[in-house]
């Protein structure tokens, strides 16, 4: 049998496009130049989106790994672009999320010889992949990438692949088969119907019971909403999995910690129970209590356990799960005190929250920004939240509702996350609304791939809190009785600089001009950036409040409510009676 030829760097965009990788991010050098020229060749079934920082682009795979749950590719020169890549496919290491990424290699003949931009590129990435391999043929390369991306996929990581720049140009048999239709993944066991029952039995003979859930519940909305209202259990999540139950449910409290809400630390602390659902959330050791029975729901026998002690542990999928938990259980006849307490003090917080929203202050409160976001959100929209103050006020202003996505560099948490993160949602759903908000110190990382956005008109609104410092490390340097040092940031118009790199840029100090800016950015036909000077005010540091003056010292209390105008806001006490 007689078979067509074809180079090996095509060869492999072929397996690539197999598995359903229809666009890869990168920016090319000379190492790279047969995979440039295969995507030349290819680019009916393999789009180029050219960034003008390696580091970006491997943000922007990560950023869309996270929005779709599929893997996404990125790629870098020999030597410094292959460096580059190293803080995105950190951020997706630690996000657990599967990339693809391509690093290019000097040829074959000078490998070992100290040639131009050669350097020893494996060990570079032994860390950060769950498969590093340096293709040593080019018959190899299809076979390679193929288990590349077979092994991104199976542990839900980096997998990197090394190409000496001349096996791309050699022409192989075009018969290598991706294994794409073959793979497979998801096929849980069952819950035990003894852990179901235990679990029923110990949520019966709870005090103060809450379900927190992770982004291993994003298939079980539905399920955790019909559990909480059924037994009578108020809900909280990680960071990550907001949106996965509307924002608007009265019994969903979002998250705890610093990232939190007051509704959500409040309810963290006093929880005798947890029915903890596809979360690995770190920081639980530091707000639940020691003694509270613990459930958990996983997929991976190694996270059982791995967070807390735990008292019944469940093998199989949230979803599966919580389906049979509901089909085991009997209703509760009336919701617990605990349960409306937990209800009335979100209700408290939102109505509190809620009366900043059209403070006409100068410089601008966040609450009126995140006013305007939610007003001009769609159903569908994608938001990409940069690292620091943004994500406290992005957990706790977005209303977000099932339908909706977010990123986060959650637990690498990078700066200079969003931007990158939002052309990479852009490129996988383009007819989606799509954001980034940043603060301005991680706006300015990465700021340079506006260029990128107005290349390929991407109608992303970039949206960038300005508050000429790291706020976040400030609140970090107080708490630790600091002066502060290295915090303050040069500022500068982030609108014009935006105008001047093509997008649409505007610049706001008022509330009048809030609103016109986003009036305007509705009628947007490429990317916007609305730069919003807003005060260097800590965001209501809600896992150390001072508010109760039953049980704390009363002039301590003045104080705290002085300073962060917290009047109204109630303790838990209160709501628990």
């Amino acid at each position: 049998m007689v078979t067509q030829k074809i180079n090996a760097a095509d060869a492999m965009l072929k397996v690539m496009a197999d598995w359903g990788i229809d666009h890869i991010f990168g920016l090319p050098g000379g190492s790279f130049d047969s995979t440039m020229n295969a995507l030349h060749n290819q680019k009916a079934i393999m789009r180029y989106i050219q960034v003008r920082h390696e580091e970006v682009g491997a943000l922007a795979a990560s950023g869309e790994a996270k929005a779709t749950g599929k893997i996404a590719a990125t790629f870098g020169s020999a030597g410094p672009g292959a460096v580059h890549l190293l803080n995105g496919l950190y951020d997706a290491k630690y996000d657990h999320v599967p990339v693809l990424a391509l690093v290019g290699q000097v040829a074959t003949g000078v490998m070992n010889t100290d040639y131009f931009q050669e350097m020893n590129e494996n060990p570079m990435f032994a860390d950060v992949a769950v498969y590093n391999r340096t293709v040593m043929t080019a018959e190899q390369l299809p076979l390679v990438v193929d288990q590349a991306i077979q092994q991104a996929y199976k542990n839900s990581g980096v997998a990197v692949v090394t190409i000496p720049t001349d096996l791309g140009w050699q022409p192989i048999e075009d018969h290598f088969e991706a294994t794409a239709n073959l793979f497979q993944m998801g096929n849980y066991p069952e819950p035990r119907s003894t852990d179901i029952q235990q679990t029923l039995q110990l949520i019966k003979e709870a005090k103060q019971p809450i379900i927190y859930f992770g982004q291993g519940a994003k298939a079980a909305g539905d399920e955790l909403v019909a559990l909480s209202d059924k037994l009578s259990i108020p809900m909280m999540s990680s960071a990550l999995s907001k949106g996965i139950v509307a924002d608007e449910n009265p019994a969903y409290m979002v998250s705890a910690g610093r990232v939190a809400t007051k509704p959500g630390v409040d309810l963290a602390e006093a929880a005798d129970l947890i029915l903890f659902v596809g979360s690995n959330y770190e920081f639980g050791q530091y707000f639940f209590k020691p003694d509270a029975k613990f459930i958990q729901i996983d997929i991976d026998p190694t996270k059982l356990g791995h967070r807390h002690h735990v008292d019944v542990g469940i093998l199989a999928d949230a979803k599966t799960a919580l389906a049979a938990l509901l089909e085991a259980s009997e209703p509760v006849s009336e919701k617990t005190a605990f349960y409306r307490a937990a209800v009335a003090n979100k209700a408290n917080w939102d109505q509190w929250t809620a009366s900043f929203e059209d403070d006409p202050q100068t410089p601008l409160r966040v609450e009126p920004v995140f006013k305007e976001i939610n007003q001009m959100a769609t159903n569908d929209a994608i938001f990409n939240l940069d690292v620091g103050n943004v994500t406290i006020d992005g957990v706790r202003f977005l209303k977000m509702k099932p339908g909706q996505k977010t990123t986060i560099s959650a637990w690498y948490a990078t700066m200079g996350a969003a931007l990158p993160a939002a052309i990479g949602t852009q490129a996988a759903f383009p007819n989606r609304q799509v954001w980034s908000i940043s603060g301005d110190g991680g706006f300015t990382m990465v700021m340079q791939d506006l260029i990128t956005q107005v290349k390929y008109q991407m109608p992303i609104i970039n949206v960038v809190l300005s508050n000429d410092s790291f706020g976040f490390i400030e609140a970090e340097q107080d708490d630790k009785g600091q002066p502060h040092s290295g915090v303050a940031i040069q500022g500068a118009d982030y609108g014009a600089a935006a105008t001047a790199l093509g997008a649409q840029g505007f610049t706001v100090r008022t509330l009048d001009e809030l609103k016109a800016a986003f009036a305007a950015a509705q009628k947007r036909q490429g990317p916007v950036v609305i730069d919003v000077k807003i005060a260097n005010e800590r965001p209501l540091p809600v896992e150390q409040l001072v508010i109760d003056d039953q049980t704390q010292d009363p002039k301590a209390v003045a104080q705290f409510v002085e300073k962060y105008r917290a009047q109204g806001l109630k303790p838990f006490r209160t709501f628990l009676g």
